[in-house]
Protein backbone atom coordinates (compact mmCIF):
# COMPACT_ATOMS: atom_id res chain seq x y z
CA UNK A 1 0.00 0.00 0.00
CA UNK A 2 1.25 3.68 -0.81
CA UNK A 3 0.07 7.11 0.13
CA UNK A 4 1.74 10.03 -2.40
CA UNK A 5 -0.41 12.90 -2.45
CA UNK A 6 1.67 13.82 -4.91
CA UNK A 7 0.87 11.59 -7.50
CA UNK A 8 -2.55 10.64 -6.37
CA UNK A 9 -1.59 7.22 -5.79
CA UNK A 10 -3.34 4.88 -2.87
CA UNK A 11 -2.46 1.25 -4.16
CA UNK A 12 0.67 0.45 -6.25
CA UNK A 13 0.32 -2.90 -7.85
CA UNK A 14 3.13 -3.79 -9.77
CA UNK A 15 6.62 -2.42 -10.40
CA UNK A 16 9.12 -4.17 -13.01
CA UNK A 17 11.51 -3.31 -15.58
CA UNK A 18 11.85 0.75 -14.52
CA UNK A 19 7.95 1.10 -14.57
CA UNK A 20 5.35 0.78 -11.81
CA UNK A 21 1.38 0.74 -12.33
CA UNK A 22 -1.83 1.04 -9.68
CA UNK A 23 -4.60 3.20 -8.63
CA UNK A 24 -4.96 7.01 -8.33
CA UNK A 25 -7.40 8.93 -6.47
CA UNK A 26 -8.36 10.80 -9.47
CA UNK A 27 -11.54 8.99 -10.38
CA UNK A 28 -12.38 11.92 -12.49
CA UNK A 29 -13.72 11.07 -16.23
CA UNK A 30 -10.93 10.95 -19.39
CA UNK A 31 -11.48 11.09 -22.93
CA UNK A 32 -12.90 8.27 -25.50
CA UNK A 33 -10.18 5.06 -25.38
CA UNK A 34 -8.18 6.67 -23.23
CA UNK A 35 -6.84 4.47 -20.44
CA UNK A 36 -8.89 5.56 -17.16
CA UNK A 37 -7.02 8.20 -15.07
CA UNK A 38 -7.59 6.33 -11.78
CA UNK A 39 -5.16 3.65 -13.06
CA UNK A 40 -1.51 4.55 -13.51
CA UNK A 41 1.59 3.62 -15.11
CA UNK A 42 4.52 5.62 -15.68
CA UNK A 43 8.29 5.26 -15.04
CA UNK A 44 9.58 5.06 -11.57
CA UNK A 45 12.93 4.96 -9.77
CA UNK A 46 13.93 1.12 -7.84
CA UNK A 47 15.86 1.11 -4.73
CA UNK A 48 18.24 -1.40 -5.04
CA UNK A 49 20.47 -2.52 -2.37
CA UNK A 50 24.07 -4.65 -3.56
CA UNK A 51 25.64 -6.56 -0.96
CA UNK A 52 29.11 -7.61 -1.92
CA UNK A 53 30.08 -11.39 0.28
CA UNK A 54 33.63 -12.58 1.28
CA UNK A 55 34.99 -14.99 3.57
CA UNK A 56 37.96 -16.48 5.89
CA UNK A 57 38.26 -19.46 7.55
CA UNK A 58 36.82 -22.38 6.27
CA UNK A 59 33.93 -25.31 7.62
CA UNK A 60 36.74 -27.49 8.68
CA UNK A 61 38.14 -28.87 12.11
CA UNK A 62 39.87 -25.79 14.12
CA UNK A 63 43.33 -25.25 13.54
CA UNK A 64 45.67 -22.99 15.39
CA UNK A 65 46.73 -21.28 12.08
CA UNK A 66 42.69 -20.38 11.25
CA UNK A 67 41.32 -19.81 14.10
CA UNK A 68 38.54 -17.93 13.17
CA UNK A 69 35.59 -17.92 10.58
CA UNK A 70 34.84 -14.33 9.26
CA UNK A 71 31.96 -13.32 7.12
CA UNK A 72 31.93 -10.16 5.58
CA UNK A 73 28.77 -8.43 3.83
CA UNK A 74 29.56 -4.81 2.43
CA UNK A 75 26.22 -3.05 1.33
CA UNK A 76 26.18 -0.30 -1.21
CA UNK A 77 22.77 1.59 -2.16
CA UNK A 78 22.75 2.04 -5.75
CA UNK A 79 21.33 5.13 -5.68
CA UNK A 80 24.97 6.36 -4.77
CA UNK A 81 26.89 7.25 -7.55
CA UNK A 82 30.74 5.90 -6.81
CA UNK A 83 32.22 6.01 -10.42
CA UNK A 84 34.40 9.64 -9.55
CA UNK A 85 35.66 7.43 -6.60
CA UNK A 86 36.36 4.91 -9.00
CA UNK A 87 38.11 6.71 -12.02
CA UNK A 88 40.59 8.03 -9.62
CA UNK A 89 41.23 4.82 -8.28
CA UNK A 90 42.10 3.56 -11.56
CA UNK A 91 44.03 6.18 -12.52
CA UNK A 92 46.00 6.17 -9.52
CA UNK A 93 46.98 2.14 -10.33
CA UNK A 94 47.50 3.06 -13.86
CA UNK A 95 50.54 5.85 -12.66
CA UNK A 96 52.13 2.49 -11.03
CA UNK A 97 51.61 0.33 -13.85
CA UNK A 98 49.00 -1.90 -11.73
CA UNK A 99 45.69 -1.09 -13.40
CA UNK A 100 42.76 -3.27 -13.44
CA UNK A 101 44.55 -5.39 -10.78
CA UNK A 102 42.37 -8.01 -8.51
CA UNK A 103 43.34 -7.13 -4.50
CA UNK A 104 43.68 -9.88 -2.51
CA UNK A 105 44.40 -8.58 0.97
CA UNK A 106 45.49 -11.44 2.64
CA UNK A 107 48.07 -12.68 0.33
CA UNK A 108 49.34 -8.98 -0.05
CA UNK A 109 50.20 -8.10 3.31
CA UNK A 110 52.12 -11.70 3.65
CA UNK A 111 53.51 -11.27 0.61
CA UNK A 112 52.54 -14.44 -1.00
CA UNK A 113 51.32 -15.50 -4.51
CA UNK A 114 51.49 -12.85 -7.50
CA UNK A 115 52.63 -10.30 -4.74
CA UNK A 116 55.95 -11.72 -4.20
CA UNK A 117 57.34 -9.43 -7.62
CA UNK A 118 56.18 -6.36 -4.82
CA UNK A 119 58.38 -4.78 -1.94
CA UNK A 120 56.98 -3.58 0.95
CA UNK A 121 56.75 -0.28 0.44
CA UNK A 122 54.77 -1.06 -2.89
CA UNK A 123 52.69 -3.51 -1.04
CA UNK A 124 51.66 -0.85 1.48
CA UNK A 125 51.05 1.51 -1.70
CA UNK A 126 49.01 -0.66 -3.46
CA UNK A 127 46.57 -1.74 0.10
CA UNK A 128 46.35 2.62 0.84
CA UNK A 129 45.12 2.78 -3.15
CA UNK A 130 42.00 0.77 -1.98
CA UNK A 131 41.79 1.76 1.90
CA UNK A 132 41.87 5.29 0.89
CA UNK A 133 39.04 4.69 -1.49
CA UNK A 134 37.29 2.70 1.18
CA UNK A 135 37.32 6.01 3.02
CA UNK A 136 35.61 8.10 0.34
CA UNK A 137 32.76 6.33 -0.53
CA UNK A 138 29.35 5.75 1.07
CA UNK A 139 29.35 1.90 1.75
CA UNK A 140 28.55 0.57 5.35
CA UNK A 141 29.90 -3.12 6.15
CA UNK A 142 29.30 -6.09 8.59
CA UNK A 143 31.19 -8.86 10.24
CA UNK A 144 30.42 -11.79 11.75
CA UNK A 145 33.30 -13.51 13.52
CA UNK A 146 33.22 -17.06 15.30
CA UNK A 147 36.28 -18.50 17.19
CA UNK A 148 36.25 -21.95 15.73
CA UNK A 149 38.14 -23.57 18.76
CA UNK A 150 34.22 -23.64 20.78
CA UNK A 151 33.01 -24.79 17.56
CA UNK A 152 32.97 -28.73 17.75
CA UNK A 153 31.85 -30.01 14.12
CA UNK A 154 30.62 -28.39 10.63
CA UNK A 155 27.10 -28.73 11.46
CA UNK A 156 27.41 -26.43 14.71
CA UNK A 157 29.36 -23.74 12.68
CA UNK A 158 26.63 -23.59 10.08
CA UNK A 159 24.15 -23.31 12.30
CA UNK A 160 25.55 -20.73 14.45
CA UNK A 161 26.48 -18.84 11.13
CA UNK A 162 22.72 -18.51 10.09
CA UNK A 163 21.56 -17.73 13.83
CA UNK A 164 24.14 -15.41 13.52
CA UNK A 165 23.37 -13.73 10.03
CA UNK A 166 19.60 -13.94 10.83
CA UNK A 167 19.66 -11.99 13.87
CA UNK A 168 21.49 -9.75 11.44
CA UNK A 169 18.99 -9.64 9.11
CA UNK A 170 16.55 -8.99 11.35
CA UNK A 171 17.27 -6.39 13.63
CA UNK A 172 18.27 -4.69 10.93
CA UNK A 173 15.32 -5.73 8.95
CA UNK A 174 13.47 -2.04 8.39
CA UNK A 175 16.14 -0.43 6.93
CA UNK A 176 16.79 -3.45 4.33
CA UNK A 177 13.08 -4.16 3.36
CA UNK A 178 13.31 0.16 2.41
CA UNK A 179 14.37 -1.60 -1.05
CA UNK A 180 12.76 -2.90 -4.04
CA UNK A 181 15.54 -5.28 -4.56
CA UNK A 182 18.41 -6.91 -2.94
CA UNK A 183 21.53 -8.41 -4.72
CA UNK A 184 24.11 -10.45 -3.25
CA UNK A 185 27.18 -10.73 -5.36
CA UNK A 186 29.31 -14.09 -4.24
CA UNK A 187 32.15 -15.83 -5.76
CA UNK A 188 30.51 -18.77 -4.67
CA UNK A 189 34.16 -19.98 -2.89
CA UNK A 190 31.93 -21.90 0.00
CA UNK A 191 28.94 -23.81 -1.39
CA UNK A 192 28.08 -24.55 2.38
CA UNK A 193 27.85 -20.19 2.77
CA UNK A 194 25.96 -20.05 -0.62
CA UNK A 195 23.56 -22.05 0.74
CA UNK A 196 23.74 -20.18 4.16
CA UNK A 197 23.05 -16.79 2.26
CA UNK A 198 20.52 -17.84 -0.30
CA UNK A 199 18.10 -19.83 3.18
CA UNK A 200 18.87 -16.50 5.43
CA UNK A 201 18.00 -13.54 2.67
CA UNK A 202 15.13 -15.25 1.37
CA UNK A 203 13.17 -15.91 4.57
CA UNK A 204 13.83 -12.45 5.85
CA UNK A 205 13.76 -10.46 2.63
CA UNK A 206 12.39 -12.58 0.20
CA UNK A 207 12.86 -12.61 -3.77
CA UNK A 208 16.98 -11.63 -3.04
CA UNK A 209 18.97 -12.73 -5.73
CA UNK A 210 22.88 -14.20 -5.45
CA UNK A 211 25.08 -13.30 -8.18
CA UNK A 212 28.00 -15.92 -8.79
CA UNK A 213 31.24 -13.56 -9.66
CA UNK A 214 34.36 -13.32 -10.58
CA UNK A 215 36.08 -11.03 -8.10
CA UNK A 216 38.40 -9.63 -10.17
CA UNK A 217 35.70 -7.48 -12.34
CA UNK A 218 34.35 -5.84 -8.87
CA UNK A 219 35.91 -3.16 -6.56
CA UNK A 220 33.43 -3.95 -3.94
CA UNK A 221 33.93 -7.09 -3.83
CA UNK A 222 37.56 -6.74 -3.05
CA UNK A 223 36.78 -3.98 -0.67
CA UNK A 224 34.88 -7.10 1.03
CA UNK A 225 38.30 -8.64 1.37
CA UNK A 226 40.02 -6.23 2.55
CA UNK A 227 36.87 -5.70 5.71
CA UNK A 228 37.38 -9.21 5.82
CA UNK A 229 41.20 -9.42 6.43
CA UNK A 230 40.73 -6.31 8.76
CA UNK A 231 38.13 -7.99 10.60
CA UNK A 232 40.18 -11.18 11.08
CA UNK A 233 43.57 -9.04 11.77
CA UNK A 234 41.31 -7.12 14.96
CA UNK A 235 40.42 -10.19 16.64
CA UNK A 236 44.15 -10.96 16.42
CA UNK A 237 45.02 -7.57 17.68
CA UNK A 238 43.02 -8.00 20.66
CA UNK A 239 44.26 -11.21 21.59
CA UNK A 240 48.27 -10.27 20.35
CA UNK A 241 48.49 -13.00 17.94
CA UNK A 242 49.30 -10.80 15.01
CA UNK A 243 51.99 -12.78 12.87
CA UNK A 244 55.33 -11.62 12.01
CA UNK A 245 54.56 -10.41 8.49
CA UNK A 246 51.86 -8.39 9.55
CA UNK A 247 53.67 -6.48 11.86
CA UNK A 248 56.00 -5.47 9.65
CA UNK A 249 53.58 -4.69 7.37
CA UNK A 250 51.48 -2.13 9.48
CA UNK A 251 54.49 -1.08 11.65
CA UNK A 252 52.82 -2.00 14.91
CA UNK A 253 49.73 -3.64 16.42
CA UNK A 254 48.88 0.15 17.81
CA UNK A 255 49.09 1.75 13.76
CA UNK A 256 47.14 -1.16 12.89
CA UNK A 257 44.53 -0.25 15.17
CA UNK A 258 44.90 3.69 14.87
CA UNK A 259 45.38 4.24 11.00
CA UNK A 260 42.79 1.44 9.36
CA UNK A 261 41.08 -0.69 12.06
CA UNK A 262 39.51 3.12 13.94
CA UNK A 263 38.59 3.83 10.23
CA UNK A 264 36.69 0.96 9.99
CA UNK A 265 34.38 2.09 13.39
CA UNK A 266 32.81 4.51 10.96
CA UNK A 267 32.14 2.58 8.04
CA UNK A 268 30.23 -0.36 10.72
CA UNK A 269 26.45 -1.08 9.42
CA UNK A 270 24.32 -0.19 12.27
Amino acid sequence: MTDDRRLGIITLIGNDFGYCWGWSKDLGPTGGGEIPRHFFYRKCTMKELSIFVDESGDFGAYDSHSPFYVLTMVFHDQAVNISPDLQRLESSLSQRGISNYSFHAGPLIRREDEYKIFNLEERKKMFDYLFNFVRTIDIKYYNIIIEKKHVTEELDLIDRLTKKLSSFLSAHLKSLTDYDRTYIYYDYGQKELAKILITAFNIALGGTEIRNIEPANYKLFQVADMFCTLGLLSEKVDRKMLSKSELRFFTSARNLKKTYLRVLEKKLFK
